[in-house]
């Protein structure tokens, strides 16, 4: 497997690699005492700089893990394996691309180790991207002294990086240096027995696992040049290969924020398997952003033991599930605390209607300390603009903050299959980009739960079908998005102090100066007694309005009062102030095009019939005019003689008005 070179030839190849790696420049190691709090041995190995880290407490043989390049560089697999007592080496190997003279270095290395301090004579690699060079050839060298290898992001084949001879971008100069401590050509580098994807067959017979930690659009050091062979060659040759691949992630960053993935594959492999844990995640970084975080609600909550919450969203906040789990969590976070929960999901609605029923379902029993605001499945599914989800979202949110600035706030982004094919493409979906300028500008938590869902199902923990069941989840999904939010409780009331008075908010400048943060309900009756509806031909008000069809309804939307015309040419108008003006209507099998004008201004038609309105009166939200001079207005509206050709009829049914006034 290896080549061979008469002694004479090797003294000279060495010589000639020792004076050259002089002449290169290397960096050099901080002459510190200690690192991470831990006691740091330094020594010399061939007139380069060498250390071990020392655990607090070694673990029972004194194991190890070796990072073979860029020490200190994303270390949190290093830092949980010294709390679990493993030592920590490292000698600088800088632009010696795991060659012949770098092979005679790390021998040297090993046996100060095992023999000077007493490590174990089995150790664990660590190859970080040209770490990877190292790490492979020296296992394949000395299969028996090696227990198990974690690379990231590794170099496996030399031709790929630096040489970019394949998809990547390689690097000239490293490619020059390498071919000169490798002592090689061009055209001898691909097949060279010290290539290390052509040594992975010893490795593999050597049962050494492998963990490969790679980001799956690596550019840099492409995986499909690289880990993948070496998958394939492992599984070829019965070795034990395992791949973390992190979606949407380049070369950078290396490892997982938390690197229990990682240190359970050292444990599992080093006899240490009982200290294993179970990751939280499984590509090591969780799915929220704290931002302004929650200490104004930690602090009502457990100072003066009364605490209001609300959900407000559509029918997967609606449905019992995630938000019963989050209220029993409340509770037992904080067993004194006397709470009011307020359940304001409704089905098939969105930011926009959620913008103008938000005094009426979430603010009726008095101020609220946290809400928790869903709608990026309706916001999408329903087809609103980008405008408009912005608009609706920025609507509710400011209308919290307004109400009680010291509100906290959460916005959750549930998955859906657009979402998650979005996010396989290396893409952020529009609606979650424009929830999370809303969460942005005003400071507030957020949780992609899409991207998590999508995550897990990649990773092989579940399945979409048979587990978590489609948009409207299955138990398994409630719960799974009730733990998520529990984790962003855990870290944003980890270390909330009680004796502080937390400051009220300042709202920032509007994302959107038109949002609906002073969106109101009008209904249909207080529209006609107000006599600020004037129902001037074919109109008249329901109430109670149902339905004689056998079509399915929403609670809230039937046995109401409504305002209702069948007719085309019906016309009716409607007096009011503010800047926008819209209709919450409900959308039938018969519903029909609506045509208005405001101000005796342009008529213009609005489409109410959906693609579910075949079988169900859906509570549909559509606004008119969103950016009206702030005042007195008059909507005038008439039933259109088109309807979608699906429609029954050209039905309009009003159960209210949607106004936007400043007051």
């Amino acid at each position: 497997m290896f080549p061979t070179y008469h002694r004479n030839q090797f003294v000279s190849l060495a010589s000639l690699l020792a004076a050259l790696a002089l002449a290169l420049s290397i960096p050099a190691i901080a002459n510190a005492e200690e690192w991470q709090g831990r006691n740091r041995i330094d020594f010399q190995i061939q007139g380069r700089k060498a250390f071990l880290i020392e655990p607090t407490h070694p673990a029972l043989g004194k194991p190890w893990i070796w990072r073979t390049e860029f020490f200190g560089h994303e270390p949190q697999a290093d830092i949980a394996l010294l709390d679990k007592g493993f030592f920590l080496a490292y000698v600088d190997m800088m632009n010696l691309y795991g060659s012949p003279l770098a092979m005679s270095i790390m021998d040297e290395m090993y046996s100060t180790a095992i023999g000077k301090h007493s490590l174990s004579e089995k150790v664990v690699l660590e190859g970080f991207s040209r770490g990877g060079l190292f790490a492979l050839n020296w296992a394949a060298r000395n299969p028996t002294k090696v227990v198990c290898i974690y690379n990231d992001a590794p170099v496996c084949d030399f031709t790929s990086w630096p040489g970019g001879k394949g998809r990547g971008k390689g690097s000239p100069a490293d490619w020059e240096r390498l071919k000169k401590v490798y002592g090689l050509r061009d055209e001898e580098a691909a097949s060279s027995p010290w290539n290390p994807i052509n040594q992975i067959e010893t490795i593999a017979k050597a049962k050494i696992p492998l963990l490969h930690v790679c980001g799956a659009t690596d550019d840099v050091v492409p995986v499909a040049e690289n880990s993948l062979i070496v998958q394939k060659q492992m599984v070829a040759h019965g070795g034990s290969f395992t791949l973390i691949s992190k979606p949407n992630c380049n070369h950078h960053p290396h490892s997982m924020k938390d690197p229990t993935r990682i240190v359970n594959f050292i444990l599992t492999h080093t006899w240490h398997a009982d200290q294993v844990t179970e990751a939280l995640t499984p590509f090591g970084y969780d799915y929220f952003q704290l931002r302004g975080g929650l200490h104004r609600s930690f602090v009502k909550f457990q100072n003066e033991k009364v605490g209001r919450v609300a959900f407000l969203g559509g029918s997967i906040t609606q449905s019992k599930g995630w938000r019963d789990l989050v209220c029993e969590d409340l509770q037992k976070r904080f067993p004194e605390t006397k709470f009011d929960f307020i359940a304001a999901g409704i089905a098939s609605l969105g930011s926009t209607p959620g913008a103008f029923r938000f005094q009426r379902d979430v603010l009726a029993n008095g101020p609220v300390d946290l809400l928790f605001e869903e709608a990026a499945v309706n916001d999408d599914t329903n087809g609103f603009s980008d405008v408009e989800q912005i608009r609706g979202m920025e609507g509710i949110v400011r209308h919290a903050l307004r109400s009680n600035p010291r509100m906290d706030v959460v916005l959750l982004h549930f998955v859906d299959p657009g979402k998650m094919e979005e996010i396989r493409a290396g893409k952020t979906p529009a609606v979650i980009a424009n929830h999370e300028k809303v969460a942005d500008r005003y400071g507030i938590p957020s949780i992609d739960l899409a991207r998590e869902v999508t995550d897990r199902i990649d990773a092989g923990e579940f399945t979409w079908e048979k587990d978590f069941k489609g948009l409207h989840p299955a138990p398994f999904g409630h719960e799974l998005y009730a733990r998520s939010i529990g984790r962003l409780l855990n870290h944003a009331w980890k270390e909330v102090p009680t004796n502080v008075n937390v400051p009220a908010r300042e709202l920032p400048v509007p994302v959107d100066s038109a949002s609906y943060f002073f969106g109101r309900l009008v209904g249909a009756a207080e529209a006609t007694d107000s006599g600020k509806a004037k129902l001037v031909k074919g109109w008249s008000l329901a109430n109670p309005w149902t339905p004689n069809d056998k079509a399915g309804t929403r609670p809230g939307f039937v046995q109401c009062p409504a305002l209702i015309a069948e007719e085309a040419g019906a016309t009716m108008q409607y007096s009011f102030a503010g800047t926008g003006i819209g209709l919450f209507i409900a959308a039938g099998p018969d519903t029909g095009n609506i045509e208005y004008r405001i101000d005796q201004g342009e008529w213009k038609t609005q489409e109410l019939f959906t693609q579910w309105s075949s079988g169900l009166h859906l509570p549909w939200a559509k606004m008119l005019a969103s950016e009206l001079q702030d005042g007195e207005h008059q909507l005038e509206l008439r039933v259109s003689p088109t309807s979608d050709n699906r429609s029954k009829g050209n039905a309009i049914r009003i159960i209210h008005f949607l106004v936007n006034d400043p007051e």
